[in-house]
């Protein structure tokens, strides 16, 4: 039996990481394998009470999980569609490339921090169109972009999906995640800014020749403001909601929402309907890729049958005994999230260890979330940031390879120097 799952789960894999060339949806392979596995499962086991206990207790962690990102993604949703990050966006100028590409950094490392790395690269991304007229250039801005947004999504349990699934799993906890990691991504961060900056030195800025025309708005100013400090301060109270009530950050979130949605409707209540749909939570939650929600179901529930029939266990075992060295093979694990999801790695990496063994905020989840968050923006392919900004800017593999992946694999290797050294000092 154990053989067969092996089989299914592994082929599952092969159709998620080869998405692109066989021109089949991830989420449709997540989908099919969860089911081929869990159907397998039951037909093979003795007792179906058991089967289904396990797959209610499955289920009821991979909802938390798909309701805490469904809601912030509405929040951000929102957010967008006041204009809100033009508040920010708009207070950067600057004549040199070398500057703009600190700033631009440092905020896409901040932003990812409290936003997450898919919005960051989108909203930044989509900026560098505004700013930069020369496409070699904004290429270049991109997959910068991608490298600082994925590092600042690993040092917050917020940031990136990887580390908002130790979260809510219990294995990492909100200070120690931002005390243990922060040094580490900031590493990450600076490394390949400062090798950048050397390259690009003292290049100005060219802009677009035309300005871009400001589309008409119907929101004002005040609103603009009211709905970025509202949406980004209940994203900042999440991991004190649940410090204080010790509920699942999920309720928190939704409780969020219902507070968003009332002030948007009060806000709103005196335009014409046509004028306020777009700006409604309602409208927001249209918006969301449900595709992105749908593969994280299926990824998660097949890696709960590898967890429930003891595949993973023994995984770990054999890990420790050919390897040996913890942080090895969790720097590999990394190294392997830029060919694979690295969604689906966590997920197996939190079945192989457990609680009992490895406590809450030990060194092996807090490196994990460090590595995974961070290994995927060594190829273009490898974090979901990184596939934004291919869409967005139509990177291509070889020239992210060869330009921004040597890069993003220093700052990955660095940050992991410092992360070790600090936890050994």
């Amino acid at each position: 039996m154990q053989s067969v799952l092996c089989f299914i789960f592994l082929a599952a894999y092969l159709a998620i990481a080869l998405e692109h060339p066989i021109k089949v949806n991830k989420s449709a392979s997540a989908l099919i394998g969860a089911g081929l596995l869990w159907t397998v499962y039951a037909i093979s086991s003795p007792d179906m009470k058991v089967v289904n206990a396990e797959l209610g207790e499955s289920l009821m962690g991979t909802a938390q999980i798909v309701f805490f990102l469904m809601g912030a993604m509405a929040i951000v949703e929102v957010i967008d569609a006041h204009h809100g990050f033009e508040i920010i966006t708009k207070r950067i100028k600057t004549t040199r490339l070398s500057r703009l590409l600190w700033i631009i950094g440092f905020s896409s490392f901040f932003f990812s921090a409290i936003l997450d790395n898919l919005t960051t690269t989108i909203v930044m991304v989509s900026l560098m169109k505004q700013l930069l007229e020369k496409r070699e250039d904004r290429l270049f801005f991109a997959g910068m972009i991608v490298i600082a947004a994925n590092a600042g999504g690993a040092w917050t349990p917020i940031g990136d999906v990887t580390t908002t699934m130790l979260w809510i799993g219990g294995q990492i906890t909100t200070l120690a995640i931002m005390q243990g990691v922060f040094l580490a991504s900031v590493v990450n961060l600076l490394v390949p800014l400062a090798l950048a900056g050397w390259i690009i030195r003292a290049q100005p800025v060219v802009a677009p020749h035309k300005p871009t025309v400001d589309k008409k708005q119907d929101t004002s100013a005040f609103e603009k403001t009211l709905m970025l400090a509202l949406g980004l301060g209940i994203l900042i109270s999440i991991p004190i909601f649940k410090s204080i009530t010790h509920l699942p950050p999920f309720l928190g979130i939704l409780l969020g929402l219902g507070i968003l949605w009332m002030v948007g409707d009060l806000i709103h209540q005196g335009k014409e309907e046509n004028q306020k749909q777009r700006l409604t939570l309602a409208s927001a939650l249209t918006r969301i890729d449900m595709g992105a929600m749908v593969f994280f179901i299926g990824i998660l529930l097949a890696v709960a049958v590898m967890e429930h029939s003891h595949i993973l266990k023994s995984l770990a075992q054999w890990l420790d005994t050919t390897v040996g060295r913890q942080d090895l093979i969790v720097f590999l694990i990394g190294l392997v999230s830029a060919v694979i999801d690295n969604v689906p790695l966590v997920a197996a990496a939190m079945g192989m260890y457990d609680l009992q063994h490895y406590t809450v905020d030990s060194f092996l989840w807090q490196f994990l979330a460090y590595c995974a968050g961070t290994g995927g923006s060594i190829l273009i392919i490898g974090s979901a940031a990184g596939v934004a900004a291919m869409g967005l800017e139509k990177i291509d593999f070889i020239w992210y390879l060869k330009k921004i992946g040597p890069l993003a694999l220093a700052g990955y290797t660095a940050g992991a120097a410092v992360f070790v050294a600090q936890h050994q000092l």
